[in-house]
């Protein structure tokens, strides 16, 4: 006797209309799925979460105003929702499955790879030995943090394509309003995340922050000068000048 289980239910969150069709056409034909709704920002999710009660979300983590994590923090405590993160930036992958994440998906991602996170979360909702699950999520948490002990590329988009960006390709990265653009042998890199976002996940032994603005790497510095007022001026390989303020004074100790 075949058992017969009811649909689980979806609820799709990202902000990008592409990647929100993207995923709702890669579940369109999943007969043991209802997609409940699909949400374009962290606000509309959190209502729609805590008035239908899915079994599972599609969540993605860099949204304006609300993130993802924020999503889940506003959620009724009492909703036991499985979910699967998806993004563009690799560093959140440990804060991902610290929040109880089934996985994690980095865009671009494969069928394959989407296919295999949502049978992860199939599989978790209707076990009932979760240790199991529990288990698996916990070797990839692990498997994680040593991939990500420091970061050593960030995803970038240009001209419509993903690619990766090797860190050490970084000349400088200047604030852009809610984004942050790098710099790279002459091109640049709209992303979005906070200088601060950058300052923690970037080696601090390599990339240092000259400015509330500014985030330079060391080795693409040929000189500083000081200024009469007392900040300094930075010179890169390439003879783009920056400014230095006096509070940011930590990279003076690699010259001195």
């Amino acid at each position: 006797m075949t058992m017969k289980f009811s649909k689980i239910s979806i609820v799709i969150v990202d902000d990008e209309p592409q990647a929100l069709k993207h995923l709702y056409n890669l579940l369109l034909d999943d007969e043991e799925i209802e997609i409940v709704a699909s949400c374009k920002n962290g606000r509309e999710a959190i209502q729609i979460i805590n008035k239908e009660i899915p079994d599972l979300l599609f969540l993605d983590i860099q949204m304006p105003e609300i993130n993802g994590f924020d999503v889940l923090k506003k959620v009724d405590p009492a909703i036991n929702i499985s979910v699967i993160f998806t993004t563009a930036y690799d560093e959140f992958a440990i804060n991902a499955f610290e929040a109880q994440a089934v996985d994690y998906l980095l865009k671009p991602f494969t069928r394959e790879r989407f296919y295999e996170a949502l049978e992860r979360a199939k599989t978790k909702i209707r076990s009932k030995n979760k240790s199991v699950i529990d288990e698996q999520v916990d070797n990839l948490v692990k498997k994680l943090k040593i991939e990500n002990e420091s970061l050593h590329r960030i995803l970038v988009k240009s001209s419509g394509k993903y690619s990766f960006l090797h860190t050490k390709d970084i000349d400088w990265i200047k604030s852009a309003g809610n984004n942050i653009c790098i710099h790279s042998g002459g091109n640049k890199y709209l992303i979005r995340k906070t200088m601060m976002n950058m300052e923690l996940i970037l080696d601090s032994d390599t990339f240092f922050r000259i400015h509330r603005s500014t985030i330079v790497n060391i080795d693409k510095v040929i000189e500083l000068r000081k200024m009469i007022n007392g900040d300094y001026q930075v010179t890169m390989y390439d003879g783009v000048i920056l400014n230095m303020s006096r509070n940011y004074k930590k990279l003076l100790k690699r010259f001195s």
